[in-house]
């Protein structure tokens, strides 16, 4: 079966922008949808029929402008987690950093070039793919661990992150939530922690197209190979708390719980914050960034 297009909703005041993008994102993969201002975006959005995979939004419209729109985004439960690109020409850390606040994760800077525009578009939708991804798997997965009080398990690979992923989230009050932030969590665990791939490391490597292949070879090496994660939770009375830990050498947590706005126009980076903003009550690191500890609100 072949895969369907991801939807992209593309807002913007200017005619020759909304030229400009949709002749860069001229791909089968993708079904894009233009408008001009806020409030038809707005009433795009509001169709239960359609499934946005993506939104590229101006900051700068008349009426009903991006960051108003990107609120009305976050504040509605079927759209909240949809990736938002916001576009604009006011690159101030201020203003970006109002824009993530918002719950903009991706930025482009106008003007833009070509292999930009795109670098940036096919992040947010491998993101969205991963979301979707790991939501449809959930309802194969049975409740297994419904009636465990607390239980520890060990992985290696990106994979064996993801599977506890999905078990582990049928123990949340909202599964198709709780498996987006706790595969974050255990990914970087592996891919960071345990593998050493630095933040600089796999931007070069995504560009390259070699981070998948990177993966693969240092989990043959020594001393990689020998190193295992862990995850664990235990049920309170109010919430459930998880601990993902890794045998790397620890890194500067700190600034990766939010997007600063020096960061906001990189390709990744994002994991840590957007597990922070859409799954978890909690989430602090211990043990120089070796041990994140996460909890969730049940009934």
């Amino acid at each position: 079966m072949s895969q369907e297009p991801f939807n992209i909703l593309v807002v913007d005041d200017e005619p020759l922008n909304l030229e400009i993008i949709s002749e860069h994102l001229s791909d089968p993969r993708y079904r894009l949808r233009c408008v001009q201002d806020g409030i038809q975006a707005w009433d795009v959005l509001q169709d239960p029929g359609i499934d946005h995979d993506l939104i590229v939004l101006d900051r700068m419209m008349p009426g009903l402008d991006g960051i108003e729109l990107l609120t009305r985004i976050r504040a509605d439960r079927r759209l909240a987690d949809v990736p938002v690109i916001m576009q604009t020409a006011a690159a101030r850390p201020a203003d970006v950093l109002e824009g993530i606040h918002r719950g903009a994760y991706y930025y482009l800077t106008k003007p833009y070039e070509h292999d930009m525009l795109i670098a940036v578009v096919s992040a947010a939708i491998e993101f969205r793919a991963r979301q979707k991804g790991l939501r449809r798997r959930l309802s194969d997965v049975h409740d297994v661990f419904a009636h465990m009080r607390q239980a520890s398990f060990g992985f290696v690979s990106l994979a064996e992150a993801r599977q506890l992923a999905f078990f582990l989230a049928k123990l949340c009050p909202a599964p198709e939530v709780a498996v987006i932030g706790l595969a974050e969590l255990m990914v970087n665990a592996v891919e960071h922690g345990n593998l050493e791939i630095g933040f600089a490391d796999k931007g070069r490597l995504s560009m390259e197209g070699r981070w998948a292949a990177e993966i693969q070879r240092r989990l043959s090496l020594a001393p990689y190979r020998d190193r295992i994660a862990s995850v664990s939770f235990e049920r309170e009375p109010d919430r459930i708390r998880f601990r993902v830990r890794d045998q790397g050498p620890g890194f500067d947590w700190r600034t990766y719980l939010e997007i600063s706005p020096d960061r906001a126009f990189d390709m990744h980076g994002r994991g840590i914050a957007m597990a922070r903003a859409l799954t978890f009550k909690d989430l602090a690191y211990t043990d120089d960034g070796r041990e994140a500890i996460g909890s969730i609100e049940t009934p």
